[in-house]
């Protein structure tokens, strides 16, 4: 069983949902775990609704980075610009990527524009972090 980490600043959103993924798709294979440089504490609430609208229920919880400095990964992917910045290293045997995604927290407008941009997070993600678990 082959295990990543998927790291971004506050673990609330991108991080989340590439984990909630990874363990859903293909957990056959991976292990997902998330966490962030700067936690945000929660899981956002349209993150776990978009994963939700594609079959995938997520419990998650936002967490640092720094609980799991001491495990061994096969791959760490940062999906920020901000977390590879704070990042460059990490320390063990993990290769290590970026795939820098939009911060779909940040998006504005009404509900569901903002939603919008959630599902193209996660659509994005859908397509791009398997092709990096090969």
């Amino acid at each position: 069983m082959y295990k990543v980490l998927f790291l971004c600043l506050g673990n609330s959103c991108r991080s989340q949902m590439a984990e909630a993924i990874i363990n859903a798709r293909y957990s056959k294979e991976w292990r997902a775990f998330s966490a962030g440089t700067r936690p945000a504490g929660f899981v956002h609430p349209k993150a776990i609704q978009v994963l939700k609208e594609i079959g995938i229920k997520h419990h998650g919880q936002s967490k640092n980075a720094e609980q799991f400095r001491s495990e061994d990964f096969d791959l760490v992917v940062t999906v920020c610009d901000d977390a590879n910045e704070e990042c460059p290293v990490w320390l063990g045997k993990a290769r290590r990527v970026h795939e820098g995604f939009r911060d779909p927290a940040k998006a504005q407008g009404t509900n569901e524009e903002r939603l919008a941009v959630f599902r193209q997070v996660r659509d994005e993600i859908l397509e791009k972090i398997p092709a990096l678990l090969k």
